[in-house]
């Protein structure tokens, strides 16, 4: 029999993970550019997150937790594709708008089905890293802490996403 202890923490748990869901989604969608795959990708975050539940140090962090766990499971997803050309859904648009910010297409003369496809072009790392920055709006520290790695790789991996997407904006836009 599951003590009371037990029961009252995974319940908090399930709550918890029911919040992050909406957003969960998003992120793993933008990520994979796929409605199913995202979808497979959070039930497996969830799946993860309640088996791995006394992993959990800090309930305060858990966000950062269950946001590694969907990131890597999202990175593992798009390594088993190897390579294999999906069919790209559009960015929905509302995702610009969420992170608050300027449409970066539009400063540089691109349109969103430009943005798309140079965006479709990142590799993975690249990718994950441009979209914890500007569409959850997370400081380096916090994808450095969330990927598990050096704030300098996520700099680096950062310049280098944005300088691919620049180059290929402007070279759709005729001006290179």
């Amino acid at each position: 029999m599951e003590s009371l202890v037990a029961v009252d923490v995974r319940g908090q748990l399930a709550r918890r993970i029911e919040l992050e869901l909406d957003r969960s989604f998003s992120l793993a969608r933008a990520i994979l550019l796929d409605d199913r795959e995202a979808e497979d990708a959070v039930q497996d975050a969830c799946l993860i997150a309640w088996q791995r539940a006394a992993t959990l140090r800090d309930p305060d962090r858990f966000g950062a937790w269950f946001g590694r766990i969907l990131v890597n499971g999202c990175r593992d997803r798009l390594r088993h594709r190897q390579r294999q050309r999906v069919r790209a859904i559009a960015l929905q648009a509302d995702w610009r708008e969420e992170a608050g910010g300027p449409d970066p297409a539009a400063s540089i003369g691109g349109s969103d089905r430009d943005l798309d496809a140079a965006f479709d072009r990142l590799d993975s790392d690249h990718r994950i890293v441009v979209l914890l920055r500007f569409w959850q709006d997370l400081s380096l520290e916090e994808i450095a802490d969330r990927l598990d790695i050096p704030v300098g790789t996520v700099k680096s991996r950062l310049h280098y996403a944005l300088r691919t997407l620049r180059t290929d904006l402007e070279a759709t836009d005729g001006r290179v």
